[in-house]
């Protein structure tokens, strides 16, 4: 029979790039997929440990595997087990431990101990941008691994330590890869990395990848993840106007304070932000922007706060990320005088995060009488197609079986309100 493998990813696209990848290596070995919520064999745990509440998160997931079969391989890779090896090699209930530079070597792993061989953790290659080509994963759209690590350090921010300093994938690597998922049938490319905007290969940047990429044949459209605003200028935002690349932005701001970005340390100050928001919005007034915003960063006045406030209510983000700033042992964050009492985080972040919802209200309404060019992700039991506009604004209408992973220009007539409110229309 065949052997059964859960995964579970926790925190960034990155993670779920590097899943889907991991599942293809035991699909093509021969292993049966199943989901992490049944009894299996092996328990791959792809971890966070951005903030407490990813560790916290990652840590119930680990219990929970472990609750399932006893004598199921629990392997533990991600960033928490880069920032917290110790503690989980420590623990009698996990098989392995895998850092993130030996992540796609997983599968060798785990099949080579269930044939019985002997293979040590230390004993397998570290390479960041070794994983296979995703050909069976858990997502419509193909995301591509571009860069790894960072170089900002970031007073907050742990990723440098987990992730290591930057690194960038090879161009003909990169498009290679775009190549053979393009082949496989998938229609949506989404770059990623750590700090995709600092790419630079052979004195090729994030803009001229960018380009490379979009210049190659096929049906499909291209979007970028979550990026720094730095690294780019003027050429990618004129990129915009070639069809394939979708107009949307996870544009990081984490604070509308100058005085918290510098003491974050930052790369940009507010004016340079908005110089990029007013210009991606001159030409571009449809632009779908979205971000990060961090509350109560150590130091965070009150005054602080409503300057944040002020920017996402100028800006009007269709979606924010809201982080209680969490404390992280090993950055300079940690060290800094006037922390933010609990309470006050809390409140802050619910201010946020009713902001963002009246945000992602008004920017959705907005767009009822226009088109949008949906790719098909689903479509259900009762006859309804669901999938994303070109704006990453979620759509649906009516449609058979056969449009799964087609585009379809659809007129948007009317808002579906609730938790989530999704445009509805109907095809032209």
């Amino acid at each position: 029979m065949k052997k059964k493998v859960a995964f579970k990813t926790l925190g960034c696209r990155l993670n779920q790039f590097e899943t889907d990848a991991l599942v293809t290596d035991f699909y093509k070995g021969g292993y049966e997929i199943v989901d992490f919520a049944e009894t299996a064999d092996i328990y791959v745990i792809n971890t966070c440990t951005v903030t407490n509440q990813s560790d916290h998160k990652s840590k119930n997931t680990i219990n929970q595997s472990v609750k399932k079969n006893s004598d199921s391989l629990v392997v533990v890779t991600g960033c928490m087990a880069n920032n917290q090896k110790e503690y989980l090699e420590n623990r009698e209930d996990i098989t392995y431990v895998i850092e993130n530079t030996k992540k796609s070597s997983i599968y060798s792993l785990v099949d080579a101990h269930l044939n019985g061989e002997i293979l040590h953790p230390a004993d397998l290659s570290q390479n960041l941008f070794n994983f296979s080509v995703v050909e069976k994963g858990f997502h419509t759209r193909s995301m591509i691994k571009i860069q790894d690590g960072c170089d900002n350090f970031c007073t907050f921010c742990i990723v440098p330590k987990v992730r290591g300093r930057a690194t960038s994938r090879p161009v003909n690597d990169i498009l290679e890869n775009i190549r053979k998922v393009i082949d496989l049938g998938y229609k949506e490319i989404v770059l990623t990395g750590v700090n995709i905007s600092r790419y630079t290969f052979d004195n090729l940047n994030f803009e001229n990848l960018v380009e490379k990429i979009l210049d190659l044949p096929g049906d499909f459209r291209v979007r970028i993840s979550s990026i720094e605003p730095e690294g780019f200028g003027e050429k990618l935002i004129s990129l915009f106007e070639h069809p394939k690349l979708t107009p949307h932005l996870h544009l990081c701001l984490q604070s509308g304070s100058d005085k918290i970005l510098l003491q974050m340390r930052r790369m940009y100050n507010l004016q340079t932000y908005m110089e990029i928001i007013k210009k991606i919005k001159l030409k571009y007034p449809l632009f779908n922007f979205t971000t990060d915003i961090i509350v109560g960063f150590p130091g965070e006045t009150e005054e602080d706060f409503l300057q944040t406030v002020s920017v996402a209510k100028q800006i009007g983000f269709s979606h924010i990320h809201t982080f209680k700033y969490s404390v992280r042992n090993g950055t300079r964050a940690a060290r800094m005088p006037e922390q933010v009492p609990a309470k006050i985080k809390s409140e802050r972040s619910e201010i946020i995060r009713t902001l963002a919802e009246e945000n992602k209200l008004a920017y959705r309404e907005s767009l009822i009488g226009k088109t949008q060019r949906v790719l098909v992700e689903k479509v259900t039991s009762k006859g309804m197609a669901k999938g994303y506009g070109e704006h990453y604004v979620p759509v649906e209408f009516k449609g058979s079986s056969d449009f799964k992973n087609t585009f379809n220009n659809i007129l948007l007539t009317d808002i579906r309100s609730g938790k989530e409110p999704v445009l509805t229309g109907k095809i032209l």
